[in-house]
């Protein structure tokens, strides 16, 4: 090999770098979302709150009323870290186990699971009347506008919410259909 076509596969491999590596910064943020949740009202289409518990639209899907009814059942309980990951009522719950019991008693889940495993739930993208922001180590519902969460603000537990929240890389996930 001569030092000329050495030098021109050098110049090949470092343009092609030029492209790919680019190409590849661009692609990595395509996972997650980089901005935040924000509450706005819609009559007919979104959940009020009232006294710490939601209210479903009239119009809202059954799936999206057991939804609001199931996380009004655990809203207000304390944080417990790996809580609330079972079929029945716990006494306190953590991000997963909150998001876990809503999903599963609105028919939605067949089995209680984890904040990562939430990034693989469903169909990809924001949903009409359900969404999951997961990422690893943190999920948090929007059912029908209203976020359910157990962090960013408004105690450590299951909480209803129309108060804003970064997203910080959370894949954006929702039951099918919904």
């Amino acid at each position: 090999m001569t030092f000329h076509h050495f030098h021109a596969i050098l110049a090949r491999m470092f343009r092609l770098l030029f492209l790919v590596i680019p190409a590849i910064v661009l692609l990595a943020g395509c996972g997650g979302s980089h901005g935040q949740y924000g509450y706005r009202y819609i009559p007919g289409k979104t959940a009020t709150l009232h006294g710490g518990k939601a209210v479903a639209p009239a119009g809202a899907p059954h799936a999206v009323k057991a939804a609001i009814a199931a996380g009004n059942q655990i809203a207000g309980l304390p944080y417990g870290y790996g809580s609330g990951h079972t079929r029945e009522l716990s006494s306190a719950y953590d991000c997963s186990g909150s998001a876990s019991w809503v999903l599963c008693q609105a028919g939605l889940l067949d089995e209680p699971t984890t904040s990562s495993a939430f990034r693989r739930y469903g169909v990809r993208g924001k949903g009409r009347w359900i969404s999951v922001y997961a990422r690893s180590g943190h999920v948090f519902l929007t059912v029908a506008g209203l976020r359910f969460d157990t962090g960013w603000g408004g105690g450590d537990g299951p909480r209803w919410t129309t108060r804003g929240r970064p997203m910080n890389g959370a894949v954006v996930r929702h039951p099918h259909g919904l």
